[in-house]
């Protein structure tokens, strides 16, 4: 890496499923200050559920729009680790994604289409050519990363593929019906709310109620609109329909499984 990089404060986020307990987060950390010490470091979540692709794949889609374009989003949840799935980056247009091809950018690349994407093939920018089959967090991602952050082209960290080859996770379209729309539940966060993929401009303005799994919610603006302990359905802050209870979990109360089908009625 040139010295004149090495003086860009550039911003990097990470988001993993590696939790707290361990020192992967930290040793990531270590790497990328190796590289270049000036870098921001955000960490977006490192609590995503382990190996739940689909769960990351929503967290970093809901995230990414709030950082300055050029900023590096690095993600590691990886069940795949070590076999055959590709490492790549990707350029979009509000920065770059670094980490496995197993769908966890699609979410991303919805929204903003991928620009350019490359195999991370150029072991000049690992941390070792002989990387650990189990932790290419440290030995690629977090090196790459903190490289393209530092002002090192995209194309020089591997050979070019076609964005279009890039591996989709499949969330599933919202189909309106004749009277409203159906959706599923694509996440539950931390407080058991169930995240729907039912953006929320199909309720906004209107009258409406959730279906699902045999229970009718009734539409709402706030987590208070209902009595403590009742069901509501919601826009969140994310901009999705969900479901909460009042001062409860929806998640273990209500008993409806991750990617149930819902419908939206308005009336």
């Amino acid at each position: 890496m040139l010295k004149s990089q090495l003086n860009q404060a550039s911003l990097l986020t990470l988001l993993s499923d590696f939790g707290d307990r361990d020192v992967y987060v930290g040793v990531m950390k270590g790497i990328i200050a190796q590289i270049n010490p000036l870098l921001r470091v955000v960490d977006l979540t490192h609590q995503i559920p382990p190996q739940n692709i689909a769960a990351a794949r929503f967290c970093l889609m809901n995230a990414y729009p709030y950082f300055p374009d050029g900023t590096v989003h690095i993600a590691v949840v990886d069940p795949g680790v070590g076999g055959k799935r590709r490492a790549i980056a990707v350029e979009f247009a509000g920065g770059f994604l670094v980490g496995p091809d197993n769908g966890i950018f699609s979410g991303v690349l919805s929204q903003n289409p991928a620009i350019a994407a490359v195999e991370l093939t150029n072991t000049d920018y690992w941390r070792t050519p002989q990387p650990s089959r189990t932790f290419h967090g440290r030995d690629i991602f977090a090196p790459v990363g903190a490289n393209l952050a530092s002002g090192v082209p995209l194309k020089y960290l591997g050979k070019e593929i076609n964005p279009a080859t890039l591996l989709q996770i499949g969330m599933g379209k919202c189909q309106t019906t004749s009277c409203g729309v159906l959706g599923q539940i694509q996440y539950i966060d931390n407080f058991g709310n169930l995240i729907s993929n039912i953006p929320g401009n199909y309720v906004v303005g209107k009258t409406w109620l959730v279906k699902i799994a045999g229970l009718t919610i009734p539409g709402c603006e706030t987590y208070s609109d209902g009595e403590v302990g009742a069901a509501v359905a919601l826009v969140g802050s994310h901009g999705w329909v969900e479901i909460a209870i009042n001062g409860g979990n929806a998640n273990s109360q209500l008993q409806i499984n991750w990617q149930d089908t819902l419908e939206v009625i308005n009336h």
